[in-house]
């Protein structure tokens, strides 16, 4: 049985392994890592998929500074084990990780990743038009997605900065 949960202080080291199964080294190298490194996740918004006692999936999301607009979330990395590819378990991560950061009151979200998959979820390439990561990324995969009732990234500009709370 696949349950998905909020992540817990004893997920680090397991939740390392399966990122470097399913994304190898690169992963370091990618700027949204830049905005991470260093930081915890926002409060109560990491999110992980066991299959009986064996992580097969996670998703954080992070405080940032969206340019102008202020406060929002970038969401990443999703990871889910290759095996249970299709399965529907990152789309449960995804829900269970939107649905929260919704009821927290959060705003907006961001994310650099395939422009199809994300689709689904709301996320759009529109709302992240004016704004840029640090270091390189590719703009077509540079997405957002406004959670409450309002635009709060609609016209947009500056770089993403990370806000998030420092991991020592």
């Amino acid at each position: 049985m696949i349950v998905i949960d909020r992540e817990n202080s004893l997920s680090h080291v397991e939740r390392e392994k399966l990122l470097d199964r399913v994304m190898g080294p690169a992963r370091f190298q990618k700027s949204s890592e830049l905005l991470r490194r260093g930081r915890l996740p926002a409060d109560g918004l990491a999110f992980v998929a066991f299959d009986g006692k064996h992580m097969i999936g996670t998703v954080r999301l992070w405080n940032v500074k969206a340019g102008d607009s202020g406060s929002s979330l970038l969401l990443g990395p999703l990871a889910v084990e290759k095996a249970y590819n299709g399965s529907g378990v990152g789309a449960g991560l995804m829900y269970a990780a939107l649905n929260a950061a919704q009821s927290a009151g959060h705003q907006s979200a961001l994310l650099v990743g395939d422009p199809d998959y994300y689709a689904r979820f709301g996320f759009h390439a529109a709302p992240a038009n004016g704004l840029l990561m640090p270091g390189h990324f590719d703009r077509h995969r540079f997405l957002g997605i406004n959670l409450g009732n309002g635009d709060a990234l609609s016209g947009s500009t500056g770089i993403l900065r990370a806000t998030g709370q420092m991991t020592h």
